[in-house]
């Protein structure tokens, strides 16, 4: 049955992967919390907000913009030209990397002391800014593949990713421990370049070794330079989207510390509550997420290549469908976290604020998983400008509560202003799908 819908072949695949990554994962914030502190992983997050803007800058847009052009050459026989895009596209993207590698490393301490408030994070971005490159081609390769709806590279890639990462992090631990030394945080962050390092290797050889290799095809400058123009007026928009939204992500994540003292905690205990949130807490409620980001990544080229055939009645039922699933499977999990939050907060991560979390962060689970789903569905369907202003809202609102909730109630303004974002999103999303169906029925 898979073999013949391979998008629900792509969507489990990548869900069993998701799912497998993500349980690692986990138990893998759980030793950071172990061995590096509450403080210690909150300055671990506290770069994250930079890795995910320079991501976006240098590979997300072109990476979706690659696969979305790569399934529309496919569906016309043209793999020629889709293996050109596919060289095109990791050329741009990996000079854009090597860009915004050289940019952190030159501005490391401006960023950490002015952006993010704390000099200790210089020497991690200086080290994380070397994952740039590598994440380039992992990420163009799988773009590539997902474009063709062959989802086994990516998925494998996926688990070398984060097996690296782990084991790594792992091993050097273990050797500090054993000549009596205290590894520093900064592990951890080689840890994410070393699992970058090791996937783009695999797709790398992946890509050399199938019938998909670029090699083999013969290609002038006139020919890159068409493909060149049909991946930039995608990607730039796509980039442009992704840019100004993890700008608004990345002050409201340094924000929140900053007015948790202004609420009245002192730099280590806001550290530390923002560590417990966004390290321990919110990954918990993010782990069934596996499922509907598998499905978001499959809906994309489906519901565009519906749209372009002009299957609408198709298209309207399997929308309908797969939104409704997102939602039940958000109920099912809110129940679940409401009934065992306290357990895995107390026993798992060893801290009662994180089970405080999840348990009040569970409300938001039917919204948040569906809400991937929605904003792919709108991208697949060409209105990305709709998309980004939906999110851009919803962050808004978010960074509402950070601004003016959290001074006067502590972290618990910013968990009501993200409910409030993630419903306003669904209601939004929802309603431009369905004035879309009724105008194109």
């Amino acid at each position: 049955m898979l073999k013949n819908h391979p998008v629900l072949k792509g969507t489990f695949i990548l869900t069993l992967t998701g799912m497998l990554t993500r349980f690692i994962g986990f138990f893998y914030r759980v030793f950071l919390s172990q061995q590096f502190g509450e403080e210690g992983v909150g300055l671990y997050q506290l770069i994250f907000p930079v890795y995910a803007l320079c991501f976006s800058f240098a590979v997300a847009g072109v990476e979706i913009a690659l696969s979305r052009n790569v399934a529309a050459k496919i569906s016309v026989g043209k793999t020629k030209e889709a293996k050109e895009l596919l060289k095109v596209a990791m050329t741009l993207s990996f000079a854009l990397s090597c860009l915004v590698m050289i940019l952190v490393q030159t501005n490391a301490g401006f960023i950490a002391e002015r952006m993010l408030g704390d000099l200790r994070c210089e020497s991690l971005l200086v080290a994380m800014s070397y994952a740039f490159p590598f994440s380039a081609v992992h990420s163009c390769i799988c773009g590539y593949y997902l474009g063709h709806q062959e989802t086994g590279v990516s998925a494998i890639s996926q688990l070398i990713e984060q097996l690296a990462r782990v084991l790594f992090v792992y091993i050097i631990v273990i050797m500090a421990a054993q000549k009596s030394m205290n590894a520093s945080i900064s592990v951890a962050v080689l840890g994410l370049v070393s699992g970058e390092i090791f996937s783009s290797l695999y797709c790398i050889y992946a890509l050399k070794h199938s019938k998909q290799h670029v090699s083999r095809v013969k290609t002038t400058l006139s020919d890159l330079a068409r493909r060149l123009k049909e991946i930039v007026p995608l990607a730039v928009p796509l980039t442009a989207n992704r840019v100004l939204l993890n700008i608004l992500q990345s002050v409201e994540a340094v924000s929140i510390p900053r007015f948790l003292q202004l609420y009245g905690l002192s730099n280590s205990e806001a550290l530390s509550i923002y560590g417990v949130l966004t390290g321990m807490a919110l990954p918990c409620i993010l782990f069934p997420s596996a499922i509907t980001n598998s499905i978001s990544t499959m809906m994309l080229p489906t519901v565009a290549q519906m749209q372009a055939s002009d299957q609408s009645k198709k298209m309207r039922s399997l929308i309908g469908k797969v939104a409704w699933y997102c939602f039940l499977l958000g109920l099912l999990c809110m129940g679940a976290f409401l009934l065992f939050g306290n357990f895995i907060g107390s026993v798992l991560f060893g801290s009662e604020s994180a089970g405080q979390f999840i348990i009040t962060l569970a409300w938001i689970c039917p919204f948040l998983y569906m809400n991937t789903t929605l904003i792919s569905m709108l991208n697949g369907l060409g209105k990305t400008h709709v998309s980004f202003t939906i999110n851009s809202v919803g962050l808004l609102l978010r960074m509402a509560s950070v601004f003016f909730l959290i001074p006067l109630i502590g972290i618990r303004g910013y968990l009501l202003g993200l409910l409030g974002s993630q419903l306003l999103v669904t209601v939004l999303s929802a309603w431009q799908l369905v004035k879309y169906m009724k105008e194109n029925n």
